[in-house]
């Protein structure tokens, strides 16, 4: 993607009307990405996605790095009783 050009969002209601219509025209990837002007591979992602996890599936926002697995914090009463404890 070009140098200072925004990544584009698409709406959950696009992406479903993008993956139905390319099954019910029985269109291949490229038909659909041209047609639509998508990247290339988005409509795969698509619909591998509608495929497992359904409409709902296109509603999750995706975006960003997963979460690096800290541990909660502690509340503050169990951090004082283990303080006091250890002393």
């Amino acid at each position: 993607m070009p140098k200072g050009k925004p990544n584009k969002r698409y709406t959950p209601e696009f992406k479903i009307m993008v993956v139905e219509t390319m099954q019910k025209e029985k269109l291949s990837y490229k038909e659909i990405e041209r047609r639509f002007e998508l990247p290339h591979r988005r409509a795969a992602d698509w619909e591998r996605i509608y495929l497992e996890e359904g409409k709902e599936g296109l509603y999750v926002e995706r975006r960003g790095r997963k979460s690096t697995g800290r541990p909660p914090k502690l509340k503050k009463e169990v951090e004082e009783d283990l303080i006091a404890e250890m002393q």
